[in-house]
């Protein structure tokens, strides 16, 4: 052992919310250890968030093209350049990087080492290479998760993509076939559909299947309207390489059967992929920790750890992903303020799930905050839904995205319980909701503000208003009237 360090708080991840509690422990002068055995800014800089929203935003252009004749323009087919996509995709993950770098963090007051590191007992850690041993005050692991690969019979033949390796093609697939409906397969389908791939999804279950059918109804029906194929409730029987002159590592042959299809041998059906991309979940970064040896509580589905962001080890901490719960930067990044709250300041912060909101980025766009309208009604006996569409949104019409609407959930009193939107911009109008949702507030209280027009956010203040009956379609008569009604 060449080197021992005694610090205040020891960080294992340098994800969104590990560099979170890394940096905000330094600026109060916390003595702080940062370790990341991979690259800095963790799943989410690297292979997550960033790079699959500058994809999206290229196959955006590429889509406007295709229906620029609905703005009276000509459309064309875009000659899509997939080498120079992904040189944008990397621009953009290198224009972040430096906020997240070892050398900012270093500046910060951080001592930042570039290795594994492993329990060595309930208040020891050491590094993989053995040299270095740290003791701390708290420990928080934030090594956050990867994509698991389903058992398949042949999947290990074939050298299948994730999230971690797609980014880097720099050559369009000709045919991707994804397995797994999720968020992550829904968002990436769309966008290499619309850069030009035929693109396939394969799902056991039902696409999007944890969201409101009622919101999901509309992005799988625009993902068939682009042309994606879609076979829900199928089983994957076999797997194996594709071989040919025209195939690479990532081409797949699949035998599928379909819900209800016949068992006969010989029956199922085959799908040919160029590119088999594997999106079906994900699995909490916990191996090679040593948790066994601190006494920290785990299994399959995570880190355990209580509404404190605290493991059965009460020294130490764990955050975002390897807990097993909501996989979001943003939920990530929320417990980290709860763990600098509690290390820090003693404040007994707990989780509040219901205040953390959700955005799949497909278009139209599908976000969430607090209780579901299903949950709603086997929580509280009598609930209030209000919805307005889009296309009675003056902006929608406007900007030709008129599919989609704002439902809002309430209680007999008004109480705000959850809201739900789809359609464009859901991501950016969710922000308002989950403040309400957050501060809860009343339906009234909505009513109370003027929203500029034309803007997406009128859609949630109409919904709003509608609770108190119908108003004038016209936007000064409406906002006297809805003033009047409302406040006498």
């Amino acid at each position: 052992m060449s080197e021992q360090i005694q610090a205040d708080i020891c960080v294992i991840g340098a994800g969104s919310g590990g560099l979170t509690v890394a940096a905000a422990a330094a600026a109060f002068g916390e003595k702080v250890v940062l370790l990341e055995k991979n690259q800095m800014g963790g799943d989410c800089l690297n292979a997550g968030c960033v790079p699959s929203k500058a994809l999206i935003a290229a196959a955006r252009h590429a889509h406007g093209m295709r229906r620029a004749n609905l703005f009276g323009i000509s459309s064309v087919e875009p000659r899509v350049d997939f080498q120079a996509v992904h040189d944008h995709v990397h621009s953009v993950i290198n224009a972040i990087a430096p906020n997240d770098s070892v050398e900012r963090f270093e500046g910060l007051g951080v001592r930042v080492i570039q290795q594994a590191g492993l329990f060595k007992d309930a208040r020891t850690l050491v590094t993989a290479d053995g040299e270095i041993e740290i003791r701390a005050r708290a420990f928080v692991i934030a090594t956050g998760s990867s994509a698991s690969i389903p058992v398949i019979a042949g999947i290990e033949t074939v050298a299948c993509l994730t999230n971690e390796t797609i980014f880097s093609l720099t050559e369009r697939p000709r045919h991707l076939v994804i397995i797994g409906g999720g968020p992550i397969g829904v968002e990436l389908a769309q966008a290499h559909r619309r850069l030009g791939s035929a693109v396939t999804i394969l799902e056991a279950e039902k696409l999007l299947s944890r969201e409101d059918p009622e919101l999901s109804s509309l992005v799988i029906d625009q993902l068939k309207r682009e042309g994606i194929t879609i076979h829900e409730g199928v089983t994957i029987e076999h797997v194996e390489p594709l071989a040919g002159e025209q195939t690479g590592p990532h081409a797949a042959r699949l035998h599928i059967r379909q819900a209800g299809q016949a068992q006969e041998a010989g029956s199922a059906d085959v799908i040919e992929a160029s590119h088999l991309l594997v999106a079906a979940g994900r699995k909490p970064n916990v191996d090679g920790l040593a948790l066994e040896n601190a006494g920290i509580r785990f299994d399959a589905r995570g880190i355990a750890v209580n509404a404190k962001m605290k493991t059965s080890n009460r020294r130490v901490y764990a955050i975002g992903d390897v807990t097993g719960g909501m996989q979001f930067t943003h939920v990530a990044g929320y417990h980290a303020g709860l763990v600098v709250r509690n290390i820090l300041f003693k404040l007994a912060a707990k989780e509040n799930l219901h205040i953390l909101p959700r955005v799949t980025f497909s278009d139209p766009e599908m976000a969430h905050v607090g209780y579901s309208e299903d949950q709603a009604r086997q929580k509280f006996r009598k609930i209030r839904v209000l919805r307005w569409p889009y296309a009675e949104n003056d902006r929608a019409q406007a900007d030709r995205s008129t599919i989609g609407f704002i439902k809002i959930i309430t209680n007999r009193k008004g109480l705000v319980l959850g809201a739900s939107v789809v359609g464009a911009n859901a991501g950016e109008i969710i922000n308002m909701w989950s403040l309400i949702v957050a501060q809860k507030m009343n339906i009234k209280a909505v009513t109370g503000y003027v929203s500029p027009y034309p803007t997406y956010a009128e859609i949630g203040r109409r919904a709003a208003i509608s609770a108190f009956g119908e108003l004038p379609e016209r936007p000064a008569i409406r906002q006297l009237l809805s003033f009047l009604k409302i406040f006498g």
